[in-house]
């Protein structure tokens, strides 16, 4: 058990006794006469022990909250150099498949294919498939580490080919955030010794992720007409095991079904690849931008390190 574990339980029965907002949610749902659909994935799993809670805590509890929340098939994009370095790594995943839960492709390194050459990074994806093949049923997805699908048009192409021969279909998200920051910012929290109220963190995580949620899904029905079968990009780690049946509820007042990360790719955008190289933000975005909108206007403020660092010590969640 990590060495917060026993304060950390304390605080725990206070966060879920702790609603997420009547208010907030009255007015969310009043808002949303027609159910809207998302899909949830974590990146990087297995990552290893965080601050709040060891890897097989995390994992123990990702699989407990999401079945709590009643949420079957989300995605676990495997970052394969990590199960033999985290702890319990390959258990871990079996553990997030014996529950339902899906894994696919993420890279064996983590290399940004704009950093990378194709050939290179086609080889890292290589040693992750070979490593994924000792597990069942996983996914034919993979994503792309950093959401960098290439920095020029003939290595985006040749990566893309180069999936295409192998087999695996894009995992892109639709929903882009900030949540690896938000966990860095409680890092610093611990490493200061500063009093986290994790009732004011849980609610801040909802907040800015359902506003993301939001956001994206707006660019969506101004670029396609419609809300798509969304994916909302979330990573592995303790914030994500403490809050992820907060989230959920928070989806579902404000509109929205959570549904299998299988079915999300069953949408039409899956096969209209965006004619363009900024696909950093996800499919949607990217599709905006070769629509014609500007860069700036497809990014969440939520995006941006200073202002969530503003947030965070506003709500006295950093020294």
């Amino acid at each position: 058990m990590h060495r917060l574990a026993g304060a950390l339980g304390a605080i725990i029965v206070v966060m879920h006794v702790t609603a997420i907002g009547a208010a907030a949610s009255q007015e969310t749902s009043q808002a949303n006469e027609e159910r809207r659909e998302i899909a949830l994935s974590f990146d990087d799993a297995p990552r290893l022990d965080g601050t709040l809670l060891s890897g097989t805590d995390r994992t123990s509890r990702l699989i407990a909250e999401l079945a709590r929340a009643g949420v079957e098939g989300a995605g676990f994009f495997v970052l394969a150099g990590n199960i033999t370095k985290a702890e319990n790594g390959a258990e871990r995943l079996r553990a997030y498949q014996a529950a339902g839960h899906f894994l696919a492709n993420h890279t064996d390194t983590h290399p940004s294919l704009s950093r990378t050459s194709a050939e290179e990074f086609l080889a890292d994806v290589d040693v992750a498939s070979e490593a994924l093949a000792s597990f069942e049923n996983t996914l034919d997805l993979f994503r792309y580490p950093y959401l960098q699908e290439g920095d020029d048009r003939i290595k985006q192409a040749a990566v893309e080919d180069g999936l295409a021969e192998r087999g695996l279909r894009n995992g892109y998200i639709t929903v882009d955030n900030y949540d690896w920051y938000l966990q860095a910012l409680v890092d610093e929290a611990v490493a200061a010794n500063h009093p986290l109220d994790l009732s004011v963190l849980g609610q801040t995580y909802v907040e800015l992720l359902v506003d993301t949620v939001e956001f994206y899904d707006s660019i969506a029905q101004e670029t396609l007409a419609r809300s798509p079968r969304h994916v909302l990009l979330l990573h592995e780690n303790d914030i994500a095991a403490l809050f992820i049946y907060d989230l959920v509820l928070g989806l579902r007042d404000a509109g929205w079904d959570i549904i299998p990360l299988d079915a999300a790719y069953q949408d039409e955008i899956a096969d209209k690849v965006p004619n363009t190289l900024f696909r950093g933000q996800g499919r949607v975005s990217a599709l905006a931008h070769a629509a014609g909108r500007a860069p700036r206007e497809l990014v969440h403020i939520a995006e941006d390190e200073s202002y969530l660092r503003a947030l965070f010590e506003e709500r006295g969640l950093v020294p």
